[in-house]
């Protein structure tokens, strides 16, 4: 074959990119492709990011633009959430310490000597009060120097002339009916004060108001009614 007779291949290749450029223009996207590329995703109507509706249809209403995310509905960011959760713990600490609180002053209102029932429980005897001398040396002398006084009234001064109903001694037990905490402040020997006052009755009779001072107020005694706390019994 002679150099005339072959072929210039210049001519082939242009021909070869025409056909090309033909063939890309007749490509067609088949129908159900982008259905079929989102997978279960298209059934519930959510279009992921980048994502292109199907041909054919309408632009769909949660298309989302490519580079954001979908937020699905009820969504709740994790921040949020923990704030949220973090504030219902606290809600819920607080009503448990208020509960406790609650319970505590309950039970220390049963507890404490001086509640104020007006009778004592049922089926419970008078309680039993013990008189305390702060002199050493009178506890076990029954003499008049170390005698005590029982007042007539927890309001007015120990010691004045009028205010005597009996006497005690230390050791000595009374049968306890009830207390007032607002009487005369009185001041023992070893100086201890106290502002109750004992409405007691000694085992030979004689009924009178009992200082606080006198006594170690350790016993459980209800509160005086107001018709108690005017009781004046009679001068020993």
């Amino acid at each position: 074959m002679s150099p005339d007779d072959e072929e210039d291949p210049q001519p082939t290749v242009a021909v070869l990119r025409a056909r090309l450029r033909a063939a890309e223009t007749e490509i067609r996207t088949p129908p159900g492709l982008w259905e079929r590329v989102r997978g279960p995703e298209a059934a519930g109507g959510v279009l992921t990011a980048g994502s292109a509706p199907a041909r054919g249809s309408g632009p769909a209403k949660d298309c989302v633009p490519p580079g954001r995310s979908v937020r699905p509905r009820g969504f709740v960011p994790h921040a949020r959430a923990s704030r949220r959760a973090g504030h219902h713990r606290a809600v819920l600490s607080l009503a448990a310490a208020l509960a406790v609180l609650l319970i505590g002053a309950g039970g220390w209102l049963l507890l404490t000597p001086g509640v104020p029932d007006g009778q004592h429980p049922a089926g419970h005897a008078a309680p039993t009060l013990t008189v305390h001398n702060a002199e050493t040396a009178c506890r076990d002398h029954r003499t008049l120097e170390c005698a005590l006084r029982l007042a007539r009234t927890p309001y007015g001064r120990y010691a004045a002339p009028d205010n005597a109903a009996g006497h005690v001694w230390g050791r000595d037990r009374l049968s306890a009916r009830c207390v007032v905490t607002d009487g005369t402040l009185v001041r023992d020997e070893s100086g201890m004060t106290s502002t109750r006052w004992y409405l007691a009755t000694t085992r030979e009779g004689t009924t009178g108001w009992l200082p606080g001072v006198r006594t170690r107020n350790t016993t459980e005694v209800r509160l005086c009614t107001t018709e108690e706390a005017r009781v004046r019994p009679g001068r020993g």
